[in-house]
């Protein structure tokens, strides 16, 4: 997959209820991962049913994906501002490499970009601006990435 801008939304717990809402109003159906079953939190963990990971496939050129804030998650907690997030993704790791090191120039690094649990190499940073951005590096030979 090319290089490619998608909205991520944060939520204060509600994702899968929202991300139904936009299924049903966009003819889409989302997909969900939570912290429990990926594993990032123990199965009776208070935050074990919450969304990790949630994407709603509109169109080819439509796609927003979804998380739940839980605590430690995000610095001072979800407020206005931090609940949505721009997302860099694709498999073209020249450019998006060169993207998250331009971009969070003069900005904070909260994730430096590392080959993660999923198998991708992830990052993300604040910019000078006070934009988030998160940067997904998938492997080009693993099939359908």
């Amino acid at each position: 997959m090319p290089a490619a801008l998608h909205p991520y939304l944060n939520f204060a717990g509600n994702s899968r209820e929202v991300f139904e809402f936009y299924g049903r109003a966009l003819g889409a159906i989302p997909q969900f991962s939570t912290f429990g079953e990926s594993g990032a939190v123990p199965a009776d963990d208070p935050s074990a049913d919450q969304i990790m990971h949630g994407s709603l496939e509109v169109t080819d050129l439509i796609r927003l994906y979804v998380s739940d804030v839980v605590e430690g998650m995000s610095p001072g907690g979800l407020v206005a501002g931090n609940n949505v997030t721009l997302s860099l993704m694709g498999d073209d790791e020249t450019l998006l490499r060169s993207a998250f090191e331009r971009l969070s120039e003069g900005g904070t690094i909260a994730m430096p970009l590392e080959k993660q649990m999923w198998g991708d190499v992830y990052g993300s940073f604040t910019d000078r601006f006070g934009i988030i951005w998160q940067v997904n590096i998938s492997d080009p030979t693993v099939s359908g990435a």
